[in-house]
């Protein structure tokens, strides 16, 4: 399952899902905390920054991408996903 996350309203991640036909659900944490917890932002950071974090099936986190491009990125998740087997 890939989620995004972003620090944006509801309703302007609903926007943004319906204006660029995202193909992920798109999820809202504008008290940042979920991003804080898996350490993709500090707790009450103005702007998200873009990192992924792939979370392995016991729900440990595997990887976190601190740098993401996205053209590549894609590639890379999938890869490491390769891993699990």
């Amino acid at each position: 399952m890939i989620l995004g996350l972003s620090f944006d309203p509801t309703a302007d991640n609903k926007a943004f899902w319906d204006k660029f036909d995202f193909p992920y659900d798109l999820l809202s944490d504008v008290d940042t905390s979920v991003s804080a917890s898996f350490g993709a932002a500090e707790k009450d950071q103005p702007k998200a920054s873009r990192v992924s974090v792939l979370i392995a099936p016991d729900g440990t986190i595997a990887k976190t991408y601190a740098t993401v491009t996205p053209a590549d990125h894609p590639d890379q998740v999938l890869a490491d996903l390769d891993s699990f087997g």
